[in-house]
């Protein structure tokens, strides 16, 4: 009988993935669908002329952005997980605020002040006598470079925030091995941690690597093409959805293989660690200088990545804020805390069934069909709220033309410019960051421990509710975080969807900032940063709590 609840059990898990991911991979099978209409010489036109410039900037972009996400992410992990120095708990936190701070209005900040008409140029002429740009040299803001410090810096908490939880998991009798055999404080971490905090690493690296080939805002105001920008300009700047259909499917190509790399590196690195073994590691002291060099290396992030644009942010905000947003703050801060709160439960909870099930049936159709489900956050929210838009129109009109024959009477649209409309293009976008927390989450749990609950009598049910949950609480709280703080910046698709009358501090900060107004889009910034604040400070004290009720033995 629990052979074949477990089956039930399973198999229900397995439809319902196939259901959800069908469901959310409709929109982008209608844009794929586009592939064959359209002008082809168009298109024959884009492959000859910037197709190669798109996709060398996009490598190229990714590649800096992964090597930087992952340096600083890992390092900064590492160092507030494992050691004591001036800060440390402040840093904790810290660390995760860049989340907060949208890319584009970052780049705007930093473009303000370190353009040639900017201040710090303009000290420098002034100090050293020079007369132009040919008397001295000065990084542009407006590059790939500048471009991959942009994104770097506001990504990386997505390697802090899975490495940490994966370093401060790890059991210390581990650590105390490695010294068996004689390795010192950098050997532990790099033949030890370091590979058993791998697929957390590879997961948070390959949401980051995910979100700049999605980036739009950032590159589009440096003039830097890559897809997105070739994509936005194709559909919407010429009207051609067939070349922009194009490009979006090349560009999902691009994200199967990070995925693919990504699994391919957690198969490899496969290590298992259980509660029993679990024991809160005796942070080392770190003297003299070198406390001060762990202090330095987790300012740097928090100073680049929020501290600085968000003081010039409110220089601008004080200087010539915006004067009308006023009393409008509740309202909008009240509509992007809702929509985000909602689409953060549905996913994580979506993400557990899904990433549940693959686990229980151990089959290649399950993992799959995970990775199909996870792949809208590769791709523009303008392209997935145009793809969302036509389905759900589609059954609106099929579902009011039923209703007016049923009732007699005019029936309005019932889906089509609402919140679940909304919250759909928001759960095809931002759903792979939760399955990539619950696979990293669930990889780190011994599956040893299902076969014991399971023949101590429990259900398949009752072992993920009373084993699994309990232990993939970090895991469930990094993901809702990261959902959250996503939908709170998340701007293209609810500029298109948004209910009539419903803006959300994104959508006043991006139109205020796309008229030139950076001094009046200054003040919705500086309120996304204060909304999104709690749930980021709540969330790493959850992250942290575990790891001090955890006694380091005697």
């Amino acid at each position: 009988m629990k052979r074949l609840f477990f089956f039930q059990w399973t198999n229900g898990l397995r439809i319902l993935g196939v259901g959800v991911t069908l469901l959310l991979l409709l929109p982008i099978v209608g844009v794929i669908g586009s592939l064959f209409s359209g002008d082809h010489a168009a298109w024959t036109h884009i492959s000859r002329t910037i197709l190669p410039e798109l996709v060398s900037n996009s490598l190229l972009l990714a590649a800096a952005v992964g090597v930087g996400v992952i340096s600083i992410g890992t390092i900064c992990a590492w160092m507030t997980a494992h050691h004591n120095f001036p800060g440390r708990r402040v840093f904790e936190w810290l660390l995760i605020l860049p989340l907060a701070m949208p890319a584009y209005v970052m780049a705007y900040a930093y473009t303000d002040i370190l353009q040639y008409a900017g201040p710090i140029q303009g000290f420098l002429r002034e100090t050293f006598g020079w007369q132009g740009k040919s008397d001295y040299w000065f990084p542009e803001i407006r590059s790939l470079e500048g471009a991959a410090v942009m994104l770097t810096f506001v990504l990386y908490p997505y390697v802090y925030v899975l490495a940490r939880v994966a370093f401060l998991e790890q059991s210390s009798a581990l650590s105390e091995a490695g010294r068996t055999f004689g390795y010192g404080r950098f050997g532990i971490f790099w033949r030890i941690s370091l590979p058993l905090a791998r697929p957390a690493i590879a997961a948070g690296a390959a949401l980051a690597l995910m979100e700049t080939l999605a980036d739009y805002g950032t590159v589009s105001y440096f003039g830097l093409p890559t897809f997105t920008t070739g994509i936005f300009n194709a559909w919407f700047s010429q009207g051609d959805r067939a070349s922009a259909s194009k490009l979006a499917v090349m560009l999902l190509v691009f994200v199967v293989v990070v995925m693919v790399v990504e699994q391919a590196a957690r198969r490899r690195s496969q290590f298992y660690y259980g509660g029993g073994l679990k024991h809160m590691h005796a942070r080392v002291s770190l003297n003299g200088i070198h406390r001060w060099i762990a202090t330095a290396i987790c300012t740097v992030p928090i100073v680049i990545g929020f501290a600085l644009p968000t003081l010039i942010l409110m220089k601008l905000a004080i200087a010539d804020g915006d004067s009308s947003f006023g009393t409008r703050f509740i309202t909008l801060a009240g509509n992007s805390f809702t929509v985000a709160a909602i689409t953060a439960v549905i996913a994580v909870t979506v993400a557990l069934l899904l990433a549940y099930g693959a686990r229980l049936s151990k089959s290649r159709w399950n993992r799959a069909v995970n990775r199909l489900a996870g792949l809208g956050y590769a791709i523009p929210g303008t392209v997935i709220a145009v793809g969302v838009l036509i389905p759900v129109a589609r059954l609106d009109h099929a579902l009011t033309d039923f209703l007016e024959m049923i009732s007699g009477n005019a029936v309005p649209l019932l889906l089509t410019g609402s919140a679940i409309v909304l919250v759909y293009a928001y759960l095809i976008r931002f759903l792979g960051i939760a399955l990539q927390s619950m696979d990293a989450g669930l990889a780190k749990i011994t599956p040893s421990m299902d076969d014991v609950a399971r023949s101590l009598g429990a259900s398949a049910s009752g072992v993920a509710i009373r084993v699994h949950v309990p232990l993939l609480r970090n895991s469930l709280i990094t993901a809702a975080l990261l959902v959250f703080v996503d939908v709170m910046k998340e701007l293209p698709a609810t500029l298109v969807l948004r209910p009539f009358n419903f803006d959300t501090l994104a959508v006043q900060a991006y139109n205020l900032a796309m008229d030139e107004r950076l001094a009046e889009a200054s003040t919705a910034s500086l309120a996304i940063v204060v909304v999104g604040l709690i749930p980021v400070v709540l969330a790493s004290r959850a992250i942290t709590r575990p790891a001090r009720t955890f006694p380091h033995p005697t």
